[in-house]
């Protein structure tokens, strides 16, 4: 199906009962947010709110709240991007000359963006951000923000679309020290497009020119969440997901998406920085207030009969998951093609996608010796932390399979297999002051901590237990213990106070343990832990606390570890101290009063009665 228009998608969706329209009165402050999030917990439909309070324009979120739909909204074109990016060799080729290698020649004129007409005074009215429905989603957030963003720029030393970058860096429309009307903040992240435009438009001293569009065909926003290559512009990918060329102009020397609900523009100045956030994120907690860039408001336009598209984030799963599902799916092959030897990678959304990635690859490295070990795999592992977004990962646990049965999205399999062959006195590779994902709090300042690489090879050398051993039962300053999976113990311990009091704790434990290594070998692991019940309860309860609230290099420890020639090992079970530490960011907690008030949504009378069972 190809959509011209967000409110073209959104009829076709209520069309085959995906979609469900509020038409009670609700406020932009907490309440939308907490609907959204009721609904998606329930894979409940898109919803369409029709009166915001405070705003003229209708929003619309969910919408790509399941697989399934996300799946249905590019039925019609989501086979045609696969096999365009499974073809053998090059599968970016096809969007660089998209004339030679695109099957149809359809296909290709769609790929290719299409000067349109911005014919203001009949399509679009000017506006101010106090207008839009300036929706703050958690009770911490610094205001509000656009959580769908396709935020553009141009590349200043070779403008034009086909060298643009289309990204979805969040904007803050108000709160702070923001001007209303006249300044946002956009916020984003390491090995993001934009930077590269920023840093040479600072180089030359002069603003970039960024605009912000807001809605349109559903193909805009999932092209601006797309990783492709840098210098690959994701117009072209946009118009071939939604069999639409994607429609611009120029206005005022500013992009235009004539086919946005919303188009906001602006200007980066060098050295131009306000206080952005905080917000609460994709991995649990508040991204909190630093200073970023400040866009400087040039106009704001809105479509006749906008509507204006969100999402919630929050701790893992949320909507976003979505996104990367659907990229998963449509990507198939084409990371492991960039990276030699790598067969499969997973970056775990549970435990907020950068902090933990699990991967696959090969070894061939050493064929004649009988002993197998870790080799290539090594290599393969620092390719993947030099490679565009995958070098945020913090863990990453790496093993090969040459039975090729196993897979990095069955968690508990994979950690099963990997655990059961992982040397812990060689196969642990630090990286320690380097940078990590800007939204982590774990490490020792923003984009500031360090990385583990965990690498397992070969045959199993110890059987994971399913029991927690008595010893670990029987422990002063620590318990109670709880299997979380075979090989895995979460073992509560007091509150964390300082580094110095934990090496104090880590010693204690140490001492206890020492004289139990071989009683304790079916336990290879064992997460410190605030709450182990908690922890223990749920496999995403143990992703998202051990993997969020670590910094490898402060809170790894080992029972008899030991440094030799500057490499890190232990002879007993791995210890991670996934405690609550003081300079990590809070946690997002839903509002009582807010959960109260949308009550009667879901109850019988209102739009949102059967939603939830």
């Amino acid at each position: 199906m190809s959509y011209a228009s967000l409110e073209a998608c959104l009829n076709d969706l209520e069309a085959h009962g995906h979609l469900l329209r509020i038409k009670e009165a609700v406020d932009p402050h907490l309440e939308m947010a907490a609907i959204h999030l009721r609904v998606y917990d329930a894979k409940g439909p898109a919803l369409l709110f029709e009166n915001v309070k405070g705003s003229r324009f209708r929003a619309a979120s969910n919408i790509f709240g399941t697989i399934e739909r996300s799946k249905f909204i590019f039925r019609d074109t989501f086979k045609l991007v696969q096999q365009l990016i499974e073809l053998k060799g090059n599968p970016v080729k096809a969007f660089k000359h998209p004339l030679s290698n695109f099957n149809t020649g359809l296909a290709a004129m769609k790929a290719l963006p299409l000067k349109n007409p911005f014919n203001k005074s009949a399509q679009f009215e000017e506006i101010n951000i106090s207008d839009l429905p300036l929706i703050q989603h958690w009770p911490m957030d610094g205001g509000a923000f656009v959580t769908l963003p396709q935020v553009y720029s141009e590349d200043p030393g070779q403008p034009g679309i086909m060298q643009s970058n289309l990204g979805m860096y969040r904007i803050q429309l108000t709160g702070n020290d923001y001007i209303l009307n006249k300044e946002i903040g956009l916020h984003y992240q390491l090995h993001r497009g934009i930077g590269v435009h920023q840093t040479k438009a600072n180089k030359l001293g002069q603003a970039l020119k960024i605009s912000c569009f807001v809605g349109g065909p559903p193909a805009h926003s999932v092209a601006a969440v797309m990783p492709l290559p840098e210098g690959i512009s994701e117009m072209t990918f946009a118009g071939v997901l939604g069999g639409r060329r994607f429609r611009y102009d120029y206005a005022d020397g500013f992009a235009i998406s004539t086919d946005a609900d919303f188009i906001l523009t602006g200007e980066v100045y060098p050295g131009e920085n306000k206080p952005e956030g905080p917000f609460g994120d994709h991995l649990g907690y508040y991204s909190l207030k630093h200073p970023f860039p400040l866009v400087r408001v040039h106009k704001v336009y809105a479509k006749k009969n906008a509507i204006w598209p969100f999402t919630v984030v929050g701790r893992p799963p949320q909507e976003d998951t979505s996104f990367g599902e659907l990229i998963h799916e449509l990507t198939g092959s084409a990371i492991p093609l960039e990276v030699p030897g790598l067969k499969e990678v997973h970056a775990v959304d549970a435990a907020g996608v950068h902090p933990l990635l699990l991967a696959i690859g090969s070894e061939r490295y050493t064929p004649y010796l009988l002993t197998k070990r870790p080799a290539e795999l090594l290599t393969i592992a620092n390719h993947i932390l030099g490679t565009g977004q995958l070098s945020l990962a913090k863990f990453l646990f790496i093993t090969a399979d040459d039975t090729n049965r196993l897979t990095t999205h069955d968690v508990p399999a994979y950690m099963s297999y990997l655990l059961e062959r992982i040397d812990l006195t060689r196969d642990i590779h630090f990286h320690t002051q380097t940078t990590i994902d800007t939204l982590d709090y774990s490490g020792t300042n923003i984009n500031a901590g360090s990385k583990v690489v965990f690498a397992a090879y070969g045959e199993p050398i110890r059987e994971l237990a399913g029991e927690i051993p008595s010893v670990l039962n029987e422990l002063n300053g620590f318990g109670p213990a709880k299997i979380v999976m075979p090989g895995t113990v979460a073992l509560q311990a007091n509150g964390f106070s300082t580094y110095e009091q934990a090496d104090i704790e880590m010693k204690s434990l140490d001492q206890q343990l020492a004289d139990q290594i071989d009683a304790l070998k079916v336990i290879p692991l064992i997460v410190i832990c605030d709450d182990a019940d908690f922890v223990s309860k749920n496999l995403n309860n143990y992703l998202w606390v051990t993997y969020t609230r670590c910094n490898p290099s402060h809170d790894i420890y080992g029972v008899a570890s030991f440094t030799q020639h500057k490499h890190w090992g232990c002879k007993g079970p791995l210890i991670i101290d996934a405690r609550i530490k003081p300079h990590h960011a809070p946690p997002l907690v839903k509002d009582v009063a807010v959960e109260k008030k949308i009550d009667p949504l879901f109850e019988k009378g209102g739009s949102l009665y059967g939603v939830i069972q």
